[in-house]
């Protein structure tokens, strides 16, 4: 039976099974009422006499946790009164349920100490899935970046640091942890000729066209994008008043929580015409209308819903990784608007005001005069006759379908083949080139659009030549 050996101050138990447990009273639990002991065991009664000294010390300078809260706990609590705009409260509570609360929520607050958050940082920055460190990095390892290790972070910490406040805990263990250091992203705009391949392949759907393209005029946030109504659009006086912003299924402020209106270019304002009346027409087959309340980029047929902005991101990232850019970041494009700007010569307080950079920006921004709405028309001309206007005709060819539609138009326009050359059947065509019927019958397709062979039912296709080709 275990036998307790009383001290002044506390007692130390002799256990069972030989082990020795060490045990001070630390109060009543603030939250619970119930009586609170902090308790140690050790193999040797040496170890557990200094432990007791040790605990007895903490009591005495009141270093030792009030409660047994836990840190999901904690963060609850801190939640509670942190005040946050929406989009932070969202990305929080985002890391929150991702990263803190499966791996860290159960711990009690003493539990969270440097070494243990500085382990769990290192790991995140090896593979967000946490795998073990002691085996080889597997195929599907994805890093979490070094500024999302940072953030968690100032949660854990700002949580403890309320707890603290609280009389919850004596000391903030994550005051001692070091986070990664910051690390800023260096801009990656496109060249003028990666831009121009980009709309040439996203010319295919007219209106994400028009959303790229605007993008490397306005420059604008994405969320800016996706919060974009037909109210904010003037065609007649050829300006975009920008002073919303999208975050998730939340509508917000701009990042400055500042509105600005900036100027467009003819072939802008000409397109965005062309889009509304598409949008009218769209509408009026479901017998809505389009209000100035109706977003101008939408998924939905009425033009009642906006695009998400991570959705915006993931299309145009798999749109880059076709083209092959560098960067498959849609804020690249943003760079890009403001490279451009500043490369023809337009004083960087005019891109500033364009861009929505508040007025206490870097240095260089100071020492250029205000920026004013004569400037900010000369910067719209500018950037209107740099953004390439998308093509779909000079799309390089992908699939399999096109590169043989590519390979006969070579041939006929060459002279390799004649006009009134039959060509093979589909079946032959497809075994030629390794390709179903139904694929070789889209290339015919191509061709016959370009106005290059001529196709009836039943018999083979037959070259008609160049020199009545259609324009395409």
């Amino acid at each position: 039976m275990a036998t307790r050996k009383p001290t002044s101050r506390g007692h130390i138990e002799e256990r069972s099974n030989g082990t020795f447990r060490a045990s001070v009273f630390a109060g009543r639990d603030p939250l619970t009422g119930r009586k609170r002991y902090l308790k140690q065991t050790h193999p040797t009664r040496k170890l557990a006499e200094r432990a007791l000294t040790k605990m007895q010390n903490e009591v005495d300078e009141q270093r030792h946790p009030r409660t047994a809260m836990t840190l999901a706990r904690a963060i609850e609590q801190w939640l509670e009164v942190a005040r946050h705009e929406a989009s932070t409260r969202e990305r929080n509570d985002q890391l929150i349920r991702l990263y803190i609360r499966p791996v860290l929520g159960g711990l009690q607050l003493t539990q969270v100490d440097a070494q243990m958050l500085e382990r769990f940082y290192a790991r995140l920055l090896r593979c967000r899935r946490l795998c073990e460190p002691t085996k080889p990095t597997c195929k599907t390892c994805a890093p979490l970046a070094p500024n999302t290790v940072r953030k968690i972070h100032f949660i854990v910490r700002a949580a403890l640091d309320r707890a603290v406040r609280y009389g919850y805990l004596g000391v903030n263990g994550a005051s001692l942890a070091e986070p990664p250091g910051f690390r800023r992203s260096e801009p990656d705009p496109p060249t003028p000729a990666e831009a121009q391949a980009l709309l040439n392949e996203a010319a295919r759907d007219p209106e994400w066209a028009l959303l790229l393209s605007l993008t490397m005029t306005v420059g604008w946030r994405r969320g800016e994008i996706c919060a974009l109504r037909w109210a904010d659009v003037d065609l007649a006086e050829g300006t975009i008043t920008i002073e919303r912003s999208q975050w998730g299924l939340l509508e917000k402020s701009t990042k400055t929580n500042q509105q600005r209106k900036v100027a467009i270019g003819p072939d802008a304002v000409e397109r965005l015409t062309a889009h509304r009346e598409h949008c009218k027409a769209e509408c009026a087959k479901i017998d809505v209308k389009l209000g100035l309340t109706s977003y101008v980029f939408s998924p939905s047929p009425d033009r009642s819903t906006p695009w998400l902005p991570h959705s915006v991101s993931q299309r145009y990232r798999r749109l880059a990784e076709t083209v092959g850019l560098r960067s498959t970041r849609l804020h690249s494009l943003r760079h890009y608007s403001a490279t451009q700007l500043v490369s023809a010569g337009v004083d960087i307080r005019t891109v500033a005001g364009r861009l929505g950079h508040g007025s206490g920006g870097a240095t260089t921004l100071r020492t250029y005069a205000a920026w004013s709405p004569d400037a900010d028309r000369r910067a719209a001309l500018t950037i209107a006759g740099i953004v390439p206007t998308p093509d779909a005709a000079n799309r390089q060819p992908r699939a399999a379908y096109e590169l043989l539609a590519a390979d006969l138009a070579a041939a006929i326009v060459s002279g390799v083949l004649e006009p009134g050359t039959q060509l093979p059947t589909l079946g032959e065509l497809g075994a030629a080139n390794n390709m179903a019927p139904n694929t070789a019958a889209r290339a015919l397709a191509i061709l016959k659009e370009r106005g290059l062979v001529t196709v009836v039912r039943g018999q083979r296709a037959r070259v008609v030549g160049p020199q009545v080709a259609t324009p395409s």
